[in-house]
């Protein structure tokens, strides 16, 4: 499912592409430092060393600025799930191989992996604690969650929930139809509430609720996807 780009044009060169990625760090890094309110785009582009122009080439006022650093949170968490499930999957596979050896020189039957859906959700938890907690401007902007951007098909969870049912359908062996996307939304927007409680209680997330909020989460999806 596609959803609208903030962007006014689409950067076509490399040098562009460039000028919009130190604009969009620049955006993340007074995000970090004064806060959205105080957020202006002259200010971006002279962090940026950009002419003010050069922004406004892009967006037409610092919403729209915020809602593409808060794609560019999306698609770099997107990048870091995947590389994660890779790993777990290669790893998945060389212990069902071990295992399967074993079984065969002891001439036992081989147990399956312990991948699925376990070690994805820890993947989705673990990579989006880490931006929460590393990534300049994410507590503020996150993935549009802090800056709602109003129409309900382009609510940030929405989004959220799409590409991981994008993501995960083939990892899990199961149609990204509207019983997956709906059972992701409902762990996302179980996480979010979550997370951001934990994060008020502590600057860099209460452990004892991030744990409660794994608990949770396990015995939903189980019941759900097992």
């Amino acid at each position: 499912m596609s959803h609208p780009t903030p962007l006014r044009r689409a950067p076509v060169q490399r040098r562009s592409a460039e000028r919009l990625t130190r604009i969009l760090d620049a955006c993340a890094d007074l995000l970090d430092e004064v806060g959205y309110d105080a957020l202006t785009t002259r200010a971006v582009a002279e962090r940026a060393g950009v002419p003010i122009g050069s922004v406004y080439r892009f967006f037409g006022n610092k919403r729209a600025m915020a809602d593409a650093l808060a794609q560019r949170n999306l698609d770099r968490y997107t990048e870091r799930v995947a590389e994660r499930l890779k790993k777990a999957e290669k790893a998945e596979k060389a212990e069902k191989a071990e295992k399967a050896e074993k079984a065969e020189k002891e001439g036992t039957e081989g147990k399956a992996g312990s991948g699925g859906w376990r070690a994805a959700m820890d993947a989705v938890l673990d990579e989006y604690l880490a931006m929460k907690r590393t990534a300049p401007g994410f507590s503020l902007v996150d993935f549009g969650n802090q800056i709602p951007v109003g129409a309900r098909y382009a609510e940030p969870n929405h989004r959220v929930a799409d590409r991981l049912t994008d993501l995960l359908s083939g990892y899990l062996r199961r149609p990204p139809d509207d019983d997956l996307r709906r059972t992701f939304l409902i762990a996302v927007e179980t996480a979010d509430t979550l997370v951001q409680l934990a994060f008020r209680v502590d600057a860099q997330g209460d452990e004892r609720i991030i744990e409660e909020m794994r608990r949770m989460l396990r015995a939903y999806l189980a019941r759900v996807l097992d």
